[in-house]
């Protein structure tokens, strides 16, 4: 994305006045809060995925709606990769408290420790191994419902997801034996040891959870924002420099005004060059954004042997 914000467009987004003409927004919040309490009445153990995200934050501030601040009826799972950004997971944690919700965390690492999850090497991204800590969570916890803030715009795989997504007692995703879901009806029933993956905001797009974000005025992680990073430009993505991805021989380092799209591991997650301090200014560079969010940011989509279909099915959420 360029950092420079073209001054027609600014003026045309200007005239549009988003933040007033925010009536999709009600309609999206309206429907988010309906299948929120849905699974609610629907399940007996139902989980939120939360990962300190953005999107997830917005999940989280239309359960707020939903319930009542305090009174979320399932509580919060996160299955960290032990490399994930230290703002993320501390946001988490302090969100997590200030609401009084129960916050689960599962790690990759105890999987490593079991032997569940074994890397090829130690360098190898721990992303994709995620799949097993989460079915091992559910297990433990005997989850029916996983509630996670996935949306079809961001890759073609999730697309093809319904909301109430059927899992079979494997965990695994038949993306070609779905259930319909037509007139907002959703078929909840289950057999023993299946579960369903619900996307509540599978509707909205990137523009829409920014256009949210800065009409409820909702705290995100600060590398959401425009911040200077040392980066290293590899196969056209921005890749952080860190201790997990340190640079390579002839690799260029560059410091850059730089934000995150999204945040995940951080052996996979790019951030973009930006100026934009504010959800404003981020509405903006999304009007003008050709390229999606995860295809901007993600590495592994760029690079993993399996593709995101294969990887669902599998269990990845």
């Amino acid at each position: 994305m360029n950092a420079r914000t073209d001054s027609a467009l600014l003026e045309k987004t200007n005239n549009m006045s988003y933040h007033l003409n925010n009536s999709h927004l009600d309609a999206l919040e309206e429907e988010t809060i309906f299948i929120l309490r849905e699974v609610a009445a629907a399940f007996e153990r139902p989980t939120l995925l939360f990962s300190g995200g953005k999107d997830s934050l917005v999940m989280l501030k239309c359960a707020e709606k939903a319930f009542g601040a305090g009174r979320i009826p399932y509580p919060l799972l996160m299955i960290d990769t032990g490399h994930n950004f230290t703002e993320v997971t501390d946001f988490r944690d302090f969100r997590a408290k200030e609401l009084g919700a129960d916050l689960i965390v599962r790690s990759v690492e105890d999987s490593m420790a079991r032997g569940t999850v074994r890397l090829a090497h130690p360098g190898e991204s721990r992303n994709v191994h995620q799949s097993v800590t989460l079915l091992e969570a559910i297990e433990e916890f005997r989850f029916d419902a996983l509630i996670g803030g996935a949306r079809r715009d961001e890759e073609k795989a999730r697309a093809k997801e319904r909301i109430f997504s059927h899992r079979d007692s494997f965990g695994q995703w038949q993306p070609k034996a779905q259930r319909p879901e037509l007139w907002t009806l959703f078929n909840t029933r289950l057999q023993p040891n299946e579960h369903f993956r619900v996307f509540p905001i599978s509707n909205w797009t990137e523009l829409d959870v920014w256009q949210y974000i800065d009409r409820e005025n909702i705290a995100l992680p600060s590398i959401y924002y425009t911040h200077k990073r040392q980066v290293v430009d590899r196969k056209g993505l921005l890749m952080p420099v860190t201790e997990l991805t340190p640079p390579r021989d002839g690799d260029v380092v560059e410091t850059r005004d730089v934000r995150f799209r999204t945040v995940g591991d951080i052996t996979c997650t790019a951030p973009v060059e930006s100026t934009a301090a504010t959800p404003a200014e981020i509405v903006i560079e999304t009007l003008a954004a050709d390229v999606s969010e995860r295809g901007a940011t993600r590495m592994d989509d760029k690079t993993s042997d399996a593709s995101m279909e294969k990887r669902k099915k599998d269990g990845y959420f």
